[in-house]
């Protein structure tokens, strides 16, 4: 599909934004989702006005990752083009990698009696990670012939690098996660995926002890959990593709370093979603396309907390009427995957979806929800079909044929 679609660009002044409510899909508690518990009344209006739909992110019953929830709203299918977790960290905390290096998402944890009582350490301050990450790199510059890069993110995630002195063959199959998933369960050892990977195994199990080692004494972040071990991939930016000067407006370093692989321009950005707005409307001259990712949705999901989690779609519905003050041609408001607070983690459920354009059927959804956006004209579709959708209703796309 990407194929046919460059086929057909053409380039105009119009602007596309893309709100990313990370998470966003859930589930019934008491009879009613985030979305339908929520007081939401600018998102329900606008949705009646809108093409609405449920998107699948991967596939049916695929729960996806963060990455690939992110690739299919940009346009890519995630099953054609599969990155890391790892590469993500590292390039969105401006590590700039090789094809030398092996990237590595970590979570500060909580390890008692050789089972993990807390897969994020508390989710630590931000503070106390920089200081845990430094004492880190000055302790474990080398092990055997890597040299070893670390970099601190937010809370209790960081990066860390691999540099081998040689380029390495590009290893899709490379070392298995040590995060358990569950709490109560004791880390997984880090195995190779094949033959090439052994060395990447042997050299993440001495990365591992020697933190432990040095952690040992502090708590509650006594320990590191790997995830995400990869290679940093080639992928076509959205310039070449969609002919599409981008700008994401991220705070968390992971979604940068997504949209940075595929060539959008990705600079820091601190705050919450008034600060990321102030930050577009800034910016608004100088692109065409817009992500602005709003975290926390996500996070309470997985914390259990429904309440908060429909209090915060609740924060992002009164800032609509001023994102909708700067006039763009397309909005679309959705989530990279669903994460039920019944369920705490992410899951295969299909995403609620809104387009706002004036070339849209719409006035068919009630409101903004899974039950309502399901009634809508776009029905349940893959989706990387999106951004093509966008393209068309922002006049971006020439007629196919005679």
């Amino acid at each position: 599909m990407q194929d046919m679609v460059h086929k057909l660009i053409q380039k105009n002044k119009t602007k596309i934004f893309m709100f990313i409510l990370d998470g966003l899909g859930g589930l019934p508690v008491n009879g009613k989702t985030e979305l339908e518990a929520a007081h939401i009344p600018n998102l329900d209006e606008i949705a009646r006005k809108s093409a609405t739909g449920l998107h699948i992110p991967v596939d049916y019953g695929i729960t996806p990752g963060s990455g690939p929830g992110h690739l299919g709203i940009f346009g890519y299918n995630p099953k054609q083009w599969e990155i890391g977790r790892g590469v993500l960290e590292a390039l969105g905390l401006g590590i700039e990698l090789t094809d030398r290096d092996v990237a590595i998402r970590c979570n500060y944890a909580t390890i008692q009696e050789g089972l993990v009582k807390d897969r994020r350490a508390g989710r630590i301050p931000t503070e106390k990670n920089r200081a845990l990450t430094a004492r880190l790199q000055q302790e474990i510059r080398q092990i055997d012939e890597a040299e070893i890069i670390f970099s601190p993110g937010m809370e209790h995630r960081f990066a860390v690098v691999l540099r081998f002195p040689e380029p390495l063959e590009h290893n899709s199959d490379m070392v298995n996660d040590t995060d358990p998933q569950k709490i109560g369960k004791p880390p997984l050892k880090p195995e190779p995926g094949n033959p090439q990977s052994e060395r990447v195994a042997r050299i993440a199990d001495k990365l591992i002890k020697r933190v432990a080692e040095l952690l040992k004494d502090e708590e509650p972040a006594n320990y590191i959990l790997l995830r995400g071990i990869s290679q940093v991939p080639r992928i076509p930016t959205m310039e070449e593709v969609f002919g599409l000067k981008a700008l994401a407006i991220a705070v968390y370093p992971m979604y940068r370093g997504l949209a940075r692989l595929i060539g959008m321009d990705t600079p820091p950005v601190n705050g919450d979603i008034k600060e990321e707005i102030d930050f577009l409307r800034d910016n608004i001259e100088d692109y065409d396309f817009f992500f602005v990712h709003i975290k926390k949705v996500d996070s309470y999901g997985e914390d259990g907390n429904f309440e908060g989690k429909a209090k915060k779609i609740e924060e992002f519905d009164s800032f609509l009427p001023e994102i909708l003050s700067l006039k763009p041609d397309v909005l679309i408001v959705t989530g990279d995957h669903s994460t039920p607070a019944l369920m705490k983690e992410h899951s295969w459920h299909p995403v609620p979806v809104l387009i706002h354009a004036p070339y849209v059927l719409g006035g068919l959804s009630g409101g903004f929800s899974e039950r309502e956006c399901l009634k809508g004209e776009l029905g349940i579709f893959p989706a990387y079909h999106i951004l093509p959708l966008a393209l068309a209703n922002a006049g971006r796309l020439k007629k196919f044929g005679a």
